[in-house]
């Protein structure tokens, strides 16, 4: 089983930033691949950004070039750097990976930008 903590969202105004970080509890995390999803009201929930165990990053057309996925394997955390927030990244934004086919999720992190 892989338990997942995600921190770092809050309240940001339009143009800033800020860096969510996941924690994950176990020690194979160096081969698993790891993914933000975020899930705003009202839709699904979207992939946002993903990075596989060789660090190959993979982003949703909408933060390309804003957000910034990154995993440091000695601490078992993954990190999502987002600048130049908007309004519609307005979301609950968890953390996944997929261990033995089934899905692991964070708790979520809300991360408000206001105008």
């Amino acid at each position: 089983q892989v338990q997942l903590v995600e921190s770092g969202g809050g309240l940001v105004q339009a143009g800033g930033s800020l860096r969510l970080s996941c924690a994950a509890s176990r020690s194979i995390f160096s081969i698993l691949t790891m993914g933000w999803y975020r899930q705003a009201p009202g839709k699904q929930r979207e992939l946002v950004a993903s990075i596989t165990a060789g660090g190959s990053t993979n982003y949703a057309d909408s933060v390309q070039g804003r957000f910034t996925i990154s995993r440091d394997n000695a601490k078992s955390t993954v990190y999502l750097q987002m600048n130049s927030l908007k309004p519609e990244d307005t979301a609950v934004y968890y953390c996944n990976t997929n261990r033995a086919v089934i899905n692991y999720w964070g708790q979520g992190t809300q991360v408000t930008v206001s105008l």
